[in-house]
């Protein structure tokens, strides 16, 4: 998924009322940015940080900058746009890039099941079951190379994987997709100490069929296409 418009770097003064990001040009000029992400966005909001913001110019947009990427300036990134993963597995997905999903050939978005809620994508294909797939963006990590989810309590995510259980246990496959979204992660865990309740309905949702991916991304300001798969850390 290539960025629409050309990133520009800035540097971070504080990120507010989680959507908010008042951040400096290289310029001098300080500009507030949208920040898409509703997590704490642990490790990834701090003052000084490096960060790449996307311009534009639509009209019905109240702030002419989104943040993007957090540069950790020793070659990694982390993206802290939770849109971004959705366009870029989409992109993996008609593909066929996803080797446990490339039976798949018809990939629809945001399609409603369960209980008032939309699943990221329903995969169909004539002699296989449907496939429901949730993506989960992450990005926290507090150990070098381990990428963790949540970064905050998430009952709506807990949510999902009850929905997911339920279109197991009606003969679909159902799977949670965690992207990590850091290029400086090669394992993942639950952050189960930070949201105890979203670790117990991981397990009940992993014991009724629910199945689990974890891949990785490469990331750059120009950029961010899914990567290899992650392996899930023991324990």
């Amino acid at each position: 998924m290539k960025f629409e418009t050309p990133l520009v770097p800035a540097r971070l003064i504080r990120r507010y009322k989680r959507f908010l990001a008042d951040c400096t040009l290289e310029d001098g000029r300080e500009v507030t940015a949208h920040c898409a992400n509703p997590g704490s966005m642990m490790g990834l909001a701090e003052p000084g940080e490096k960060i790449w913001i996307e311009p534009n110019d639509d009209p019905k947009k109240k702030l002419k900058y989104g943040w993007r990427l957090v540069d950790h300036e020793n070659g990694h990134f982390t993206g802290v746009d939770t849109s971004v993963p959705n366009k870029a597995l989409r992109a993996a997905l008609e593909a066929g890039e996803i080797p446990e999903l490339a039976a798949y050939r018809t990939v629809r978005p945001e399609v409603k099941y369960g209980e008032n809620s939309r699943i990221d994508f329903l995969l169909t294909q004539p002699g296989l079951p449907d496939a429901y797939v949730e993506v989960k963006s992450v990005t926290l990590s507090r150990q070098p190379g381990l990428a963790e989810f949540p970064d905050s309590v998430t009952a709506r995510g807990a949510k999902h994987l009850g929905e997911l259980a339920a279109m197991a246990a009606q003969g679909h496959r159902a799977i949670m997709l965690y992207l990590v979204q850091r290029t400086d992660c090669d394992r993942f865990a639950l952050a189960a100490d930070i949201d105890t309740a979203y670790a117990a309905a991981f397990e009940i949702a992993q014991g009724q069929g629910v199945e689990w991916l974890i891949y990785g991304t490469r990331i750059a300001p120009t950029e961010i296409t899914v990567g290899e798969r992650i392996r899930a850390q023991p324990g």
